[in-house]
């Protein structure tokens, strides 16, 4: 079955990815205002969006958006649960990619945390019960991920998780810039 016809939920002991709603706008707020994490946001080829939301109606907005895009199977954007505090400290964006570059037919991730969340053994904690299953929710043999020279943390749990540096650079497909930064891992 189709991950547009059916979104799983998956968790581990410490946090649990479902679809995102509209109630975790007041949640997702501190992330996306959070300008400590801005930097750590990916945000190539979206249209000049850089995900910096600092009003309840501009995540709103975002929210909606990302369920739209669900609709037409566009990406699937997940919130990250922390189950102790029952809050939405992120989330998950998967998604196939079909381009004319090296990374054709790829699962592209991308992983948004609030800057007190931005630790290697969080963001491999996520990692870890995501990635497995994104291969086939996404018909992919390899994910990609991006995380900028500075994002020490990021690269720290990417390494550890097994995700490579990869030299080549992604071509938007709506924009047509040059993006680098990138990290994969294969099946």
């Amino acid at each position: 079955m189709s991950v547009y016809e059916n979104c799983p939920v998956l968790e581990n002991d410490k946090y649990l990815l479902r679809f995102v709603k509209k109630d975790d706008a007041s949640d997702l707020l501190k992330v996306y205002s959070d300008k400590q994490a801005l930097p750590f946001f990916n945000s190539d080829n979206c249209d000049g969006d850089n995900f910096y939301y600092s009003s309840i109606e501009r995540m709103e907005k975002a929210i909606d958006f990302w369920l739209s895009s669900y609709e037409t199977k566009w990406f699937v954007r997940w919130a990250i649960i922390d189950k102790e505090s029952s809050k939405a400290i992120g989330t998950i964006e998967l998604f196939h990619r079909v381009a004319d570059d090296d990374f054709n037919g790829v699962g592209v991730l991308r992983l948004d945390v609030g800057s007190h969340h931005e630790k290697a053994e969080i963001l491999e904690e996520i990692l870890s019960f995501i990635i497995k299953p994104a291969y086939e929710l996404f018909e992919c043999d390899t994910i990609i991920t991006k995380a900028p020279i500075y994002a020490v943390e990021r690269i720290k749990a990417l390494q550890q998780f097994g995700f490579e540096q990869s030299d080549r650079l992604l071509i938007g497909t709506n924009d047509h810039y040059a993006y680098n930064g990138y990290w994969s891992i294969k099946k």
